[in-house]
């Protein structure tokens, strides 16, 4: 279950400050000595001698000093560089935040309690065990948070140039597994020979550190619970997810070729939607992760987009990431863009849905505005009964049917995801039908229209006459939805005019939900793809034309106006603008989403028949070429 967003406050970590430099400034440690590695280095290595005769070892204390440690990468400067001075600054705060993060454990679990009650009188019995377990989980936490800090905040340039060694563990206390983690760490950077190596060395160590934790992560069955906890430390941008390992730094810059709507010619219904979705992910609030869109409906989450190759489908993508683009420079929000392509799919078992789940997760992250498209997801992703599909095409489908519509799917409101098909008869049904928005991308359609995308793509290098023509007036988008719109009064595609006429003549005509109810149930009658999600889709979709709001473009010049505003006062302002549901609307939506499945199953149903023709033609030629061999008395040569 996700128990949702816990934002770390500094007064949390601030408290934890001294416990923390203490440790730096000195930690007493036992540690067990093994005779069987040698001190000396092997010559022209960094590695050192290890014996397969096993000689015993022995326990001592280990006297570390970790700052004096950091110091000594410049013995002849008496004051710290900045390098050094910013590690020896993030492992202090590292471990105040591992403490803080200790508390909020401490606080969803019994730990919190039984620490009172021992601290009155010392447990015993199943009490004491009980304490025992969770402070050692709790000591997981910590040292988890710790390292997780450091992945997530030290940069570096370069990798560490010498082995490290490997990380001493210890879960007794929080503080027992600080100084196992600080001794270690004391001897990765020991003898680092400049600053960077210095930072190096130590990020390395704590994502080994991380590594070591993850493979032991299945002796604390208390962690449990603390699986879907999200936490996030604003002041440092570093976030913990349960225990997925981030090692998110600074995000690139995005570098994209945008396209301004106005170079979008056709495609109106597509990109009128485009432009709403745009500005409706502007209304998400960052303090309340959420969206007012999500609350009032209409928020497009998943959509599809299909057509013919060449009808703007790249050009729709570039579109709507420049106009979340430009909104987001204006609001000072980040805006993460991802694709995820044929590059991804991996021949290791299990990378395909990996990289999946890593791609869904970035999107997804709420302290972004995101969005992420799928090209080409028939070949991306696989249909579960194809058996000529690869295992990572496989995994594909599965994470994208998880997170789009799955039992753990949240949707907040800050992100969307499109995919994008030439053939999306070829995609599975199921995650097919998890795209709640339907885009025909049918490219230009009039002559106005290919008037207008020729002397857009021309430019304005020449001296020809534009001729009797009102260049892009057909392009006037509201005028253009309304004419498209209207289109879909009336089936289009064969399969669904055969069902419609069928329905009127026996009677049936839509004046009230009952007749809306019958008319869909004929449709599922002729096409059983259509389900009681494809209903949800189409309900999705009424919802999101009665939203069909005109946001001012005022409020999106600046951030004052609107996207700054608190979650309460941005959703009353929304709401004004409301429409009603009328019934044109219900059937417009219905013939649209109706009209795609019919497309799809003909094309699917036509890509079938095309394939069996061709497989009778070369079984007859064969048969005849046969015929002639035997004639010839070739055929058993």
């Amino acid at each position: 279950m996700d128990i949702g967003l816990t934002t770390l406050r500094e007064e949390d970590i601030t408290k934890h400050l001294s416990t923390a430099h203490s440790l730096l400034e000195r930690a007493a440690v036992v540690v067990t000595d093994d005779k069987s590695k040698s001190k000396t280095e092997i010559a022209g290595t960094r590695r050192r001698f290890v014996s397969t005769v096993s000689t015993g070892s022995a326990r001592r204390t280990a006297d570390v000093r970790l700052l004096q440690r950091i110091a000594e990468v410049s013995p002849n400067d008496a004051m710290l560089s900045m390098e050094q001075h910013t590690l020896a600054w993030r492992l202090r705060r590292a471990m105040a935040v591992g403490l803080a993060i200790h508390d909020v454990f401490a606080r969803q679990t019994e730990l919190e309690s039984l620490t009172a009650k021992n601290r009155s009188s010392a447990l015993s019995g199943d009490l004491a065990t009980r304490f025992h377990k969770l402070l050692a989980a709790s000591s997981f936490v910590s040292v988890f948070s710790a390292a997780s800090y450091l992945v997530q905040t030290l940069e570096t340039n370069g990798d560490a140039t010498s082995d490290l060694p490997d990380p001493v563990y210890a879960f007794d206390t929080p503080q027992d597994a600080y100084k196992h983690f600080l001794y270690g760490l004391d001897q990765a950077i020991e003898d680092a020979p400049d600053d960077a190596q210095l930072i190096a060395r130590a990020a390395a160590f704590a994502r080994s550190t991380l590594d070591g934790l993850l493979a032991r992560h299945g002796r604390f069955p208390e962690l449990a619970g603390f699986e879907d906890t999200h936490i996030r430390l604003d002041s440092d941008d570093f976030e913990m997810n349960g225990f997925d390992v981030s090692t998110r730094g600074k995000r690139k810059p995005l570098i994209m070729s945008f396209k301004k709507p106005n170079e979008v010619v056709g495609n109106h219904i597509a990109k009128y939607q485009a432009m709403k979705l745009a500005k409706m992910l502007m209304a998400y609030d960052f303090d309340r992760q959420l969206n007012p869109f999500v609350d009032l409906g209409g928020f497009i989450f998943t959509f599809i987009g299909d057509g013919y190759p060449g009808t703007g489908k790249t050009t729709l993508i570039q579109m709507i990431a420049g106009l979340i683009n430009d909104y987001c420079a204006i609001a000072g929000y980040t805006f993460h863009y991802e694709n995820f392509g044929v590059d991804q799919i991996s021949s290791y078992q299990g990378k395909s849905g990996q990289n999946c789940r890593q791609f869904v997760s970035n999107v997804l992250d709420p302290r972004v505005i995101g969005f992420g498209t799928v090209d080409d997801i028939d070949q991306v992703a696989a249909k579960r009964s194809d058996d000529r599909a690869s295992a990572g095409q496989q995994e594909i489908t599965a994470v994208l049917m998880e997170s789009f519509s799955g039992a753990n799917t949240v949707v907040r409101g800050n992100c969307a995801f499109g995919m994008f098909s030439n053939y999306p008869e070829n995609v599975d049904d199921a995650l097919r039908q998890r795209a709640s928005a339907r885009w025909l991308v049918d490219g230009p359609q009039t002559a106005d229209d290919y008037i207008d995308i020729f002397a857009l793509l021309l430019g304005g290098n020449h001296k020809i006459k534009l001729g009797d023509h009102n260049l892009y007036a057909a392009q006037v988008i509201q005028a253009a939805v309304e004419t498209a719109y209207e289109l879909h009064n009336e089936p289009q595609e064969d399969g669904l005019k055969k069902v419609a006429e069928r329905f009127k003549k026996d009677g049936g005509k839509l004046k009230s939900l009952a007749d809306v109810g019958r008319y869909l149930h004929a449709i599922k009658l002729a096409e059983p793809r259509f389900t009681g999600r494809a209903i949800k889709n189409i309900t999705d979709a009424v919802k999101m034309r009665a939203m069909d709001i005109e946001l001012p473009d005022e409020w999106f010049e600046s951030p004052e106006p609107f996207m700054h505003k608190d979650y309460d006062t941005k959703l009353a302002m929304i709401a004004e603008l409301r429409t009603p549901i009328t019934m044109d609307t219900i059937i417009q939506e219905i013939h649209r989403y109706a009209d795609s499945e019919f497309r799809y199953t003909d094309k699917s149903d036509d890509s079938a028949v095309q394939n069996l023709i061709r497989d009778q033609r070369v079984r007859e030629r064969a048969a005849r070429e046969i015929v002639e061999l035997k004639d010839n008395g070739h055929w058993n040569a």
